[in-house]
């Protein structure tokens, strides 16, 4: 799935990321409809492991899977922090980075292999979580620094705050209720884009 996007999103020898969102959110559409359909095909007890998995859960993840989970983001992490440079100048805008002497291809092909193999194992393990690569980098991007050198490694370690925070929390409150984390999160996270946009525009 991760070449076919790329192919859908490769032109004149380039990726872009505005195609890359694009071209993303067919299969994403697809393969979440073969999910709702293998769910309905199975047994209950199945069934009811796959709604789990779409709620975002963190309570089946064993050690193994966790401890590859995370060498593979270690590696891709430092691949993508050594880019720092690469990335702020991206952030200006790709014509400004171009003329800057920034390698565009190698940047965007590093940025979303390195991106998604890990989004990738991530879900794998938990399902679906929202919001949690969307509320960190922008708090610390706007409250402590917008340089990628700085910015990629507070939000790392911020983000593994954030997501045991929100699971704790779901079961303190609900206790002895055991929510999902990803649905916590979506009740803490939700409101924050709202807040972004009417706050920035």
């Amino acid at each position: 799935m991760l070449v076919i996007v790329a192919g859908a999103s490769w032109k004149r020898g380039q990726l872009s990321g505005v195609r890359l969102l694009l071209s993303g959110i067919a299969p994403n559409s697809v393969c979440l409809a073969f999910i709702m359909l293998i769910n309905s095909l199975v047994r209950y007890r199945r069934s009811f492991s796959i709604t789990q998995w779409m709620l975002g859960s963190v309570d089946a993840v064993n050690y193994p899977a966790l401890f590859a989970l995370g060498e593979l983001v270690v590696a891709a992490s430092i691949v993508v922090i050594n880019e720092a440079r690469g990335w702020n100048l991206l952030a200006v805008g790709e014509t400004w980075a171009t003329a800057r002497g920034a390698d565009l291809r190698r940047l965007m092909i590093t940025g979303y292999c390195c991106g998604s193999t890990v989004t990738a194992g991530a879900i794998a393990l938990t399902g679906p979580i929202g919001f949690v690569g969307l509320i960190v980098p922008h708090l610390v991007r706007s409250r402590v620094s917008g340089n990628n050198r700085v910015l990629m490694r507070c939000s790392l370690f911020l983000d593994g705050v954030l997501l045991p925070g929100c699971d704790t929390l779901g079961r303190v409150v609900l206790a002895p209720a055991e929510p999902p984390a990803g649905a916590v999160m979506a009740i803490v996270g939700g409101p924050y884009p709202a807040w972004l946009v009417r706050s920035r525009f």
